[in-house]
């Protein structure tokens, strides 16, 4: 099988090598890529959310399946372009992808399918200073202010300070984008994936992200700084209830309404005392989750994402999973999310680390040939162990043998998990 992966990140990093181990695929191809990708795949040059670039370059790469990573692309339609062109693609089409692409567009789905999420109110970018005022004073003391678009994961500002809130609310809406108010909910969160063909729905096991830059749940929002799987403290039955009472319902909704949805459905959701509510959808594998649920998966994921692909999703076979767990740590450039410094040199990541559990999101050469930093989250590191806290060591163990002047990493990742401080609201 012929494999060509769209994106550069350390989430398209873990799908080439989730792929490079089946004995199945014969040829991988990516692009763009990072140069940590090297020693498994073959890079090509395109922009990724041009569609007639994507399409250009799969005519010269003739793949069997196309994986397509981000958000962007999707949303601008280049899933749509491969399909039409006659490849199997991983992927929704444009329609589908606003899940992701628009809040508010999910928020009517989930709305029309009975879903339980967040009250939400939406701020045009041409109201004025009274009209967003009263929006504000409708929530609160835990303000949830977002950015109803694309924002990478950093388009949020969860805060008690009424200034604050209001004040991101101006900035995305001087840029011209609506904001979106919701009420806060209480509980831990949970990332599920799954595996959507029209309205058959494959759960993968669920993980939790790390938002915020710094320890203690402190700082700013982010793309995620680690992440771990699976999540012991959820309740027996806690897949099985957000499929059938959030994925499947959405599923089906936006078959209603055809756009039926054909890739990777990732529900953010907070569980609370009365079981999940969905905090966001995307449409894409998310990352960094993605490093850490790939680490323990058995089955073949090139198999399972073309039965996706092509429709046959329901005839495949039950996914299979490894005992233990893994967890993935993000190290950041310095000054990453706010004014990120690039460039710098790394040691200790040199291509063909995979093994080891080294992925690159954010890396390149330089013209000495070094490897240098090239944007905020510059690696990822994965940890498995047959307990989380084996899982834990691991990770911060390998990350002692890499090098980035001025980077940093969040030393607590699942540690409450390990410690047992994670609780269900009563």
């Amino acid at each position: 099988m012929r494999i060509f992966v769209i994106g550069n990140g350390a989430r398209e990093h873990a799908l080439l090598n989730a792929f490079s181990t089946d004995p199945q695929v014969t040829e991988l191809h990516v692009a763009p890529g990072n140069v940590g990708m090297e020693s498994i795949a073959t890079l090509h040059q395109v922009v990724a959310d041009d569609p007639e670039a994507v399409v250009s370059l799969s005519d010269a790469l003739v793949p069997d399946l196309v994986v397509i990573g981000p958000e962007v692309p999707l949303v601008a339609g280049v899933a749509d372009a491969v399909r039409a062109a006659g490849y199997p693609v991983f992927g929704p089409n444009a329609d589908a992808a606003q899940i992701e692409g628009s809040k508010a567009f999910a928020k009517d789905v989930m709305q029309a399918a009975g879903v339980k999420t967040a009250h939400a109110e939406a701020i045009q970018p041409d109201a004025t200073g009274e009209q967003i005022d009263a929006a504000i004073d409708n929530f609160g003391p835990n303000w949830v202010v977002k950015d109803d678009g694309l924002a990478a994961g950093k388009g949020v500002v969860v805060t008690q300070d009424r200034a604050e809130a209001r004040a991101h609310a101006v900035d995305v809406l001087s840029a011209g984008n609506p904001v979106l108010l919701e009420s806060f909910l209480d509980g831990p969160e949970v990332s599920l994936f799954c595996l959507v063909d029209g309205e058959t729905v494959v759960p993968l096991v669920p993980a939790q992200d790390h938002k915020r830059v710094g320890e203690g749940d402190t700082g700013p929002n982010t793309g995620g700084m680690g992440a771990y799987a699976p999540l012991d403290w959820l309740p027996e039955n806690a897949v099985q209830r957000i499929v059938d009472e959030v994925c499947i319902p959405v599923a089906s909704e936006m078959s209603k309404r055809g756009a039926p949805f054909q890739g990777l459905l990732y529900a953010g959701l907070a569980w609370g005392s009365d079981g999940p509510s969905v905090i966001e959808f995307n449409c894409r594998f998310g990352d960094p989750e993605t490093q850490a649920v790939l680490a323990l998966l058995e089955s073949s994921l090139a198999e399972a994402l073309l039965a996706a692909a092509t429709g046959k999703l329901a005839e495949h076979p039950e996914l299979q999973w490894k005992d233990g767990y893994a967890l993935t740590v993000v190290l950041a450039s310095l000054g990453y999310p706010a004014a990120t410094r690039t460039g710098d040199v790394i040691t200790g990541a040199e291509p063909g680390r995979e093994v080891d559990g080294v992925l690159h999101a954010g890396t390149k050469r330089n013209d000495n040939g070094e490897i240098i930093s090239a944007g905020g989250r510059v690696l990822n590191v994965i940890g498995v162990g047959s307990t989380l806290e084996e899982a834990r060591n691991s990770a911060y163990d390998t990350l002692k043998s890499i090098s980035l002047d001025g980077s940093h990493f969040r030393g607590d990742i699942a540690l409450p998990a390990v410690e047992g401080r994670i609780s269900i609201p009563e």
